[in-house]
């Protein structure tokens, strides 16, 4: 019986487990935290945002780190896949807003515990507070690990030990090192899908507002680079919410890069220039004896106003029928365009997903194995692979652990 090694319980671990044990392999996982699958927990705010409806095209778009090397392992294993294995098991799901899909418990510990239980069920061991620190390897050839618990002998191993977000739940970088020792290449890890920072004055004053149906466009030395629309919000340090934690990963690059970053907010997408005038007008004929910060409550959320009036240099406490064209044109010109300077990401600590991470050009995208050491498997954010959120990351975790697993529990068995 082919003995197959898997590094860490995450998604993608537990599925290259179930792919693996389901092909016969005699199958271990070894996880160095007290519990698996910690990372999912809290992923879709405790919720689990398993997959997405989405058809492959989208969901290769919506995986803008090296979206296209996965095209193999998320025909191999679809969106589909993972969902009826959940519920040929007993757990249902179900559809929301954008085509995410969820457990209809809504608690993402119900999907954990399930594709455990699946695991198990087809003899798969785990062994949780046990850390593998080495993957031995001598005169070229696999040989198995070297754990907190001694030396273990497999046939294939494959690492699945997560990015360096959330450290908490176990993926503090450990994979990348672990690759990088026997002899991969590690793209720079950095944060993706993580707030961002800004020095702007305003930021402070609107710590927890949040704004829905919003646009938002990323310049970078006044490029366009990236646009979102939907949810923000602002916090103490900058801003974040879906539409930030988007454009996030390019934010990253550019800052990276030395470039100037601003993110430019069109406060009402749904009105043209011309039509957000018109409804301007009206506001200002029905308050037209207010002072300008009082006649705008129609428009947008008080905390908002005097912020929006001073950007756009105009006196809060000047009555609207004495405002002029000119003055009224430059508050819609703010309105549509609302600029906020982005100074740094956070720390990838905070971040939900990690870009970087072991070179994909080093991964054959038809069995995830390693080209530089046979027996030696990939799957999950440990590559160099990330995604937007929308249950886009859990899929490419689910999609190419299977891929491994599928593949793994072909080697040879020879230990």
């Amino acid at each position: 019986m082919k003995k197959v090694i898997i590094i860490g319980a995450g998604a993608a671990g537990l599925l290259a487990g179930i792919a693996a044990a389901g092909e016969g392999a005699q199958v271990t996982i070894y996880e160095k935290m007290r519990m698996p699958g910690k990372k999912m927990l809290i992923t879709g705010k405790g919720r689990c945002n398993i997959t997405n409806v989405c058809e492959l095209q989208e969901f290769i778009k919506n995986i803008p780190g090296n979206g296209r090397f996965l095209n193999g392992a998320l025909r191999r294993f679809t969106n589909k896949d993972i969902v009826d294995l959940l519920e040929s098991h007993g757990l249902a799901t179900k559809v929301e807003r954008g085509g995410r899909i969820f457990p209809v418990s809504d608690t993402a510990k119900d999907v954990v515990n399930k594709l455990v239980e699946i695991y198990t069920g087809l003899g798969g061991k785990l062994i949780c507070d046990c850390k593998v620190q080495n993957i031995v390897v001598k005169e070229g050839k696999l040989l198995g690990v070297k754990t907190s618990e001694g030396f273990f002998a497999g046939d294939a191993v494959i690492l699945c030990a997560g990015g360096a977000s959330y450290p908490g739940t176990g993926s503090n970088g450990d994979g990348a090192k672990l690759a990088e020792a026997v002899g991969h290449t590690i793209v720079e890890l950095k944060p993706s899908l993580v707030p961002l920072e800004s020095d702007y004055p305003y930021v402070e004053d609107l710590q927890g507002l949040s704004l829905r149906n919003v646009g938002a466009v990323l310049l970078a030395d006044g490029k366009k680079v990236a646009d979102e629309f939907g949810e923000m919000l602002f916090t103490h340090f900058g801003v974040s919410g879906p539409i930030v934690l988007s454009l996030s990963n390019k934010a990253a690059q550019c800052l990276a890069n030395g470039q100037d970053v601003e993110m430019v907010v069109d406060l009402k997408p749904a009105l043209s220039m011309e039509k957000l005038d018109a409804r301007v007008q009206r506001d200002f004929t029905t308050y037209s004896r207010k002072q300008l910060v009082n006649g705008m409550k129609d428009l947008l959320p008080q905390r908002l106003i005097p912020v929006v009036l001073d950007m756009a240099y105009l006196d809060e406490s000047k009555f609207i029928n004495q405002i002029s064209r000119e003055e009224r044109q430059r508050l819609v010109k703010t309105l549509k365009s609302f600029s906020i300077p982005i100074t740094a990401t956070r720390p990838i600590a905070e971040a939900i997903v990690t870009q970087g991470g072991v070179s994909v050009k080093e991964i054959n995208p038809k069995t995830m194995e390693s080209k530089i050491l046979k027996g030696l498997y990939f799957a999950g954010e440990v590559m160099d692979v990330d995604g937007y959120t929308g249950g886009f990351n859990l899929q490419a975790a689910f999609s190419s652990g299977y891929t491994a697993g599928t593949a793994a529990a072909q080697t040879e068995g020879e230990n």
